[in-house]
């Protein structure tokens, strides 16, 4: 017989008492889930952790936080609009501080990125405050120097300029993309060791540095390098883009080293032609076989 009531709490008892005590919901994806019920279940399951939640779904919206009143002002308006009176989800909560007790399990179809990748092309296109946001999701930071020391000029030309927010920033990175010449702008040194040395001890826990021959990684103090093998040279526009993505993605499942082979190797193949890498994995496998050793 179907059941009404108008309390969250109590929909939730009569799951439990008509379902039992291992309970699979499935509920869908973005804004369609009926929150309410789904934090019932929640806090139910952690009061009593002899029921066992387990729960798919697929993108669950979180608010973001705002830190600072500048924050505030800017963020406060756009958030209210789209989120309104919609509720935190107490999973969502709890997953990202790392509390989500033992008899709650979530699926999730729609990941959250394990890492976010920040590559603008100039000073502006990417405040702090996205940062902090990126950085609160928990996820990987990387962060690439051109889009913060280029500027244009009044002459319609590029030009690098100090970064007032230098150290703000490279506080949130954990993965710090920069080449050679940026490198020696930043840190005032063309010793690429060294410049890589004086990046990390400003915050980020790894720096890829590329220069005209390959890469350097400096990872947890120990460096990584790796040289880059096209054959033939064709299209170095997008290079070290090609080389910061690719290592930050593999670093999601891969060592540093591995990481930077793998990139090296990634970037070697889009060197080859214009434009975005268009090879197939296996290619990117066998370069490296053939140029740096086992995979």
């Amino acid at each position: 017989m179907t059941q009404h009531a108008n309390d969250p709490a109590r929909c939730a008892e009569a799951i439990v008492d008509r379902v039992g005590r291992e309970i699979r919901l499935a509920v869908p994806i973005g804004i369609g889930k009926p929150v309410l019920l789904v934090n019932a279940l929640c806090k139910l399951a952690e009061a009593d952790r002899s029921i066992k939640l387990h729960i798919f779904t697929g993108l669950s919206l979180a608010r973001p936080r705002y830190r600072t009143s500048l924050e505030e002002r800017f963020a406060k308006p756009l958030l209210d609009r789209l989120f309104a009176s919609y509720p935190d989800l107490v999973y969502t909560k709890a997953l990202q501080a790392g509390t989500l007790p033992p008899n709650i399990e979530v699926t999730e179809f729609f990941l959250q990125a394990g890492a976010w990748l920040v590559s603008a092309s100039v000073r502006g296109e990417v405040p702090l405050a996205v940062i902090r946001a990126i950085k609160e999701s928990g996820a990987l930071v990387g962060a690439d120097v051109q889009g913060y020391v280029r500027v244009v000029g009044e002459d319609g030309r590029l030009h690098y300029t100090p970064w007032p927010e230098q150290a703000a920033v490279l506080a949130l990175v954990d993965v710090l993309k920069t080449d050679a010449v940026e490198a020696e702008f930043l840190t005032g040194t063309a010793d690429i060791h060294r410049a890589a040395a004086i990046l990390a001890s400003q915050g980020p826990r790894e720096i890829v540095l590329t220069h005209r021959d390959g890469m350097l990684v400096l990872a947890d103090g120990k460096e990584h390098e790796a040289t880059f093998h096209p054959e033939p040279l064709r299209g170095r526009s997008g290079r070290g883009d090609t080389c910061i993505g690719s290592y930050l993605s593999r670093r999601l499942s891969s060592s540093p080293a591995e990481a930077t082979i793998w990139a090296a190797a990634v970037t070697s193949l889009k060197m080859e032609a214009e434009g975005p890498i268009r090879r197939p994995v296996a290619d990117v496998h066998a370069l490296i076989e053939r140029k740096y050793g086992a995979d």
